[in-house]
This record gives C-alpha cells, sequence and structure tokens, in this order.
C-alpha cells in the first residue's frame, strides 16, 4: 500500500493544469448504456473511481477503448445485472440503476456498502424511480427495478442534508426513455448535474433546467451515440487553490471555470489571499498568513462540502479563531484527529470544528480516512516543520490525478513510496 511523504518548507510556484471532473465523468460514462451507439468522452481523468466504472461498463457487456484522457465506449448489447464484487469498492456504481432502468426497464445492481464519512442511502433514487412507475426492492444486498413501462411524473429529490447529486442524474438519465414529460423538484444544481444534462442532451434528450432546482425531461423514444469534453474538477482546483495559499508565492491554475468556484475563492480571498481571476484560468498570491474566516458547507451553490477538510487545514495556520460547520455530512470530520496530531488546534462541537490558528504545525505519521481528508493531511505537510508520512493513499487516488507530480510540479518535496507494512 503506497504512502505519501511531504518534507515541509517549500514554496509553491508555477502553473498547474486542473484535470476533469471525476464526480461528472462517472454519471456521463454510465450514461452511455442509454445507446447502443458509440460515445466519445474526452477529459477523463485517470482515476481509480474512473478505472472501476470502465470496469463495470466492460462487465455489463460494453465495449471499451481508452487513450490518455479519451474514452470511447458502446453498449451495443449489455447485461442489466451488476454484482457484488464487481461495485463494492465505489459507491458511485449506483449511477449505472438509471440508464440500465430507462433503456431496458430494468436493472439489478448490488448495494456498494457504506461510507467512512456518513450514511449515504439511495432512498432518494429509488423514489424517484418509483414515481417514473418502477418497482423497486431490496434483497440480498441487491437493488432491483424494474417496469412493463416508464411514465413520466413529478417527483421531489430534496432531502434532509439537501439536494441529491447522484440521485438526481439517476432519476434524469431514466426519465429521458419515459414517456411523457418528468419534473424533478429539489434537483441538484451542482455543474456536474449540468454537465450530464448537457451530454444527454448531445445524445437526442430533451433537458431544460439543469442548473437550478427544477429540471424538466421529456422523454424521447431512443438516443444516439455523442461526443462530450467532460468539465474541469472544481474540488481538485479548490485543493490547489488552498495548496497556493497555505504555501504558495504565485501559482496559476490553468483549465479551471472559475465560476464553478465562486464560494472557494470567496473564502480564499476572505481569508486575506489575494486572488487574480479570469474565466479559465485564476491565480493565487501567498503572503504566507491567513485571516480567520467562519463557513458552513452547503449544497451547490455555497461551499462545498468536498473542500471542508482542505479548508481546516488552511485554517489551522490562521491567525485566530475560525469555524467550520458542516451541514452536508455532519459526521466528516475524521481529519481533525490527524491534523490535531501535527500540532492543529480543533475542538469539535457537535458538526463545527472551531480552529485556533497555530504558529506552525509539525510532520508526523497521519492516516487518511477518506479522498478530501487525504488531500487536507498532505496540504497541511507542505507546511508542516519535518516530514508528514500520509498513510492510506489509495483514497487520494480515487479523486485526485497524480496530486503528488502536480505539487512535485510547483516545487514541493513530495514522494510516493510503498508501504512495508
Amino acid at each position: 500500500m503506497d504512502k505519501i511523504i511531504v518534507h515541509g518548507g517549500r514554496s509553491l510556484s508555477g502553473t498547474v493544469k486542473i484535470s476533469g471532473s471525476k464526480n461528472s465523468a462517472l454519471p456521463i460514462l454510465a450514461a452511455t448504456l442509454l445507446t447502443r451507439e458509440p460515445c466519445i468522452i474526452h477529459s477523463v481523468p485517470d482515476l481509480s473511481d474512473i478505472h472501476y466504472m470502465l470496469q463495470i461498463l466492460s462487465h455489463l457487456g460494453a465495449q471499451v477503448e481508452r487513450a490518455s484522457g479519451t474514452v470511447t465506449i458502446q453498449a451495443d448489447k449489455v447485461s442489466t445485472v451488476a454484482p457484488y464484487e464487481i461495485v463494492r469498492k465505489m459507491r458511485a456504481s449506483v449511477c449505472v440503476l438509471g440508464p440500465l432502468l430507462g433503456r431496458h426497464k430494468e436493472a439489478r445492481v448490488s448495494l456498494p456498502g457504506g461510507c467512512v464519512i456518513g450514511d449515504r442511502p439511495i432512498d432518494l433514487h429509488l423514489k424517484g424511480f418509483r414515481a417514473l412507475n418502477a418497482a423497486c426492492r431490496v434483497e440480498a444486498g441487491d437493488v432491483k427495478v424494474f417496469a412493463d413501462e416508464l411514465r413520466g411524473a413529478t417527483v421531489d429529490l430534496e432531502g434532509r442534508q439537501g439536494p441529491t447529486v447522484l440521485g438526481t442524474g439517476n432519476v434524469m438519465m431514466a426519465a429521458t426513455l419515459a414517456e411523457g414529460v418528468t419534473v424533478i423538484e429539489g434537483a441538484a444544481a451542482e455543474p456536474e448535474v449540468v454537465d450530464l444534462a448537457n451530454f444527454l442532451g448531445k445524445m437526442g434528450a430533451k433537458i431544460e433546467g439543469a442548473g437550478t432546482r427544477r429540471i424538466t425531461i421529456e422523454g424521447v423514444k431512443e438516443l444516439h451515440g455523442a461526443e462530450h469534453s467532460v468539465i474541469p474538477d472544481r474540488i481538485e482546483a479548490g485543493t490547489f487553490l488552498v495548496a497556493a495559499a497555505l504555501a504558495g508565492r504565485e501559482v496559476t491554475l490553468r483549465r479551471v471555470n472559475a465560476e464553478h468556484l465562486n464560494a472557494v475563492t470567496n473564502a480564499i480571498s476572505d481569508a486575506g489571499f489575494r486572488l487574480h481571476i479570469q474565466r479559465d484560468s485564476i491565480t493565487v498570491f501567498g503572503n504566507g498568513s491567513s485571516l480567520p474566516v467562519h463557513l458552513i458547507t452547503e449544497p451547490y451553490p455555497g461551499f462545498p462540502t468536498d473542500m471542508q477538510a482542505q479548508m481546516c487545514a488552511l485554517l489551522s495556520r490562521a491567525n485566530g479563531e475560525s469555524s467550520v460547520t458542516e451541514t452536508v455530512f455532519p459526521q466528516r470530520f475524521m481529519h481533525v484527529s490527524e491534523l490535531k496530531r501535527m500540532g492543529a488546534d480543533i475542538a469539535l462541537e457537535g458538526a463545527t470544528a472551531r480552529i485556533n490558528g497555530v504558529a506552525r504545525l509539525s510532520g508526523a505519521p497521519v492516516m487518511a480516512s477518506d479522498l478530501r481528508a487525504s488531500a487536507a493531511l498532505v496540504l497541511a505537510g507542505l507546511v508542516a516543520d519535518g516530514t508528514t508520512e500520509v498513510n492510506r493513499v489509495y483514497h487520494i487516488d480515487r479523486g485526485y490525478e497524480s496530486i503528488d507530480e502536480k505539487l512535485m510540479g510547483l516545487g514541493a518535496e513530495i514522494e510516493r513510496v510503498k508501504n512495508q507494512l
């Protein structure tokens, strides 16, 4: 098992290119199951989660070809059963339910299991499928959905912690081939949902309102192949913005969509860092000091939960007391104990982390608990005295394409080694 070793104290400068969005690519790849014709997807990041999705599509019978960042998929004849052994490693595998139900009117997909950041059930996905006239049941660890025909309906997908991103995409994909009109109220407005809707539109789907809380889908008889480029990954971009603020002199991010990052750039600006923002690039000017900030995570366009851990790392060095309140996944603070091992002064009060900035962090062996926690620990290591060893970095490979190489390109002293334990 690999670990990442970070030698702190090196200043970052230069330019980094942001990869395609993992959270866009996964449902877009699944959406290729909606047609028999070939689909070509560009800017697909090289990540373990992407590898798992392509394995699932291959297992279902799709022909998959990959060349660099481009994936070509033709799902001429596919199975409707995805067993546990191929879906267990990735929760997003449930997003094949919608396209299989839409095209074949049935699907059987094994539940992939729990998540360390908290319970993330698929009840809203099933609520949406039932509204479309599908029967749904869970037995022996499998989700089974089937219908004689799918019929358009109005369904509210707002959950207790806000809209469901994967659920919105799943129901939207199934509804593209349903009879009549489907209206999703309480829809997720994330850019990744818009990207999926744009791809489906290129396939011939009729979708309006993506990016708002109300999406309307007019069902069509069939969809055709299409070519599409995945949007830049706003969470990877946000992570590098924090890295630049923590340890940078002048760092420029290229291939970004600045509009998708407003909540993050506002937070970094509030923390006292100067930014030069253009449509497809952002430059951060580090000043070695952060002001305290008070953040609350919210569904898009609010501050993203996927940037919470990284901001905790930044604010651990702020001049004063900050707070970060997690409303989307209240249990998502596994990184706090590891940051405290590095000298951070953080106290948890329910779903709020109260962070008293310290003058210095110290390198230490730490354990990554999830994808974004992994990134936060690497970022903290950039400014810590001495050496930080981040173990279980298979988490980070789920969502960051070559993060160690990209940081090295900016001047960080970082290495990936095989863990002998």
